[in-house]
């Protein structure tokens, strides 16, 4: 997939258009949509077109638990178009962008939803409305294994297979991961047929083969386990500001990872271009800043 152009106008008309609406009536599903249910599916697939040649594969793997489901809103609502706009203007010319919805598989109904991987502003707003927005989970953890699982096993990228480029796949979340991702969740939910339950630890490993992975967690108000996930992600492990900096964020970690953006002096530069006020431009800095330090060639201060 990722067929089709963007345009960033016709994005900010789409959130525009229903940005005082319930969010009932933007995510209307009340089960998983039939396209988004992962049993059964061999590849999504982030691939190269004449349109799109250096095409860069972009998750976003979305907690909608009930402490959660502000940031999906907000993407669908507000932020996305953001996300896309700051990416083209920094010179990452080719993001295809898939959404994926993480919930518990020990206690809801859809615990893991899986969009394709889409460049157009219409087709990707499609796969985040979409999402069920089940409001479920337990407090004692979701089950992010799955998704992590399902990016190392069930995603193939042009990015990686022709330019030995990783892909980018940020999740949402608030709680930690289980230690094992269970056999069993893995044969119901996806129809895999592992031969024991696997440690979180080597789904990491296989998935960063593929995917520079990083946890957001929403705010400060919410890092009680950035502990947990700094022991398996370092730095990568990033606690916001705010829910409202999920894409201005992510799109920092691209633009500078990918040296299209050189340092947080320029990336904050760019966000006074769209008007930001000046203290979130500088929440955004300060909230990337551990992180960039271990950027080549970044200062180390």
């Amino acid at each position: 997939m990722g067929y089709g152009s963007y345009s960033y106008e016709a994005h900010q008309a789409l959130t525009q258009a229903r940005k005082d609406l319930p969010a009932q009536q933007v995510f209307r599903q009340r089960e998983c949509h039939p396209k988004m249910n992962p049993k059964g599916v061999k590849l999504r697939e982030s691939r190269d077109s004449a349109e799109h040649p250096n095409s860069l594969a972009i998750v976003f793997a979305l907690d909608v638990s009930g402490s959660m489901g502000e940031i999906p809103d907000l993407l669908a609502r507000k932020h996305l178009p953001s996300f896309m706009k700051t990416l083209l203007e920094a010179g990452v010319a080719d993001p295809q962008v898939m959404f994926m919805a993480i919930g518990n598989a020990f206690a809801d109904q859809a615990p893991l939803q899986v969009g394709q991987f889409e460049s157009s502003e219409k087709q990707m707003d499609q796969w985040l409305t979409h999402m069920y927005l089940e409001g479920g989970g337990g407090g004692l953890g979701e089950t992010y294994e799955l998704a992590l699982y399902f990016a190392a096993e069930h995603t193939a990228l042009d990015c990686l297979e022709k330019r030995q480029k990783k892909g980018y796949l940020f999740i949402t979340g608030d709680e930690p991961a289980f230690e094992t991702a269970s056999r069993e969740h893995i044969r119901l939910i996806m129809g895999d047929s592992v031969p024991e339950d696997l440690p979180l630890v080597q789904i990491l490993q296989r998935v960063e083969q593929s995917y520079e992975v990083f946890f957001l967690l929403p705010d400060r108000n919410r890092r009680t386990y950035s502990t947990f996930w700094f022991q398996y992600l370092g730095d990568r492990a990033i606690c916001m500001e705010t829910p409202e900096d999920t894409c201005l964020v992510a799109a920092g970690i691209v633009a500078l990872r990918e040296r299209v953006t050189p340092n947080l002096e320029a990336l904050a530069d760019r966000l006074r271009q769209q008007k930001l006020p000046e203290d979130r431009i500088q929440g955004i800095v300060n909230t990337l800043r551990p992180w960039s330090r271990r950027l080549p060639g970044a200062a180390k201060r």
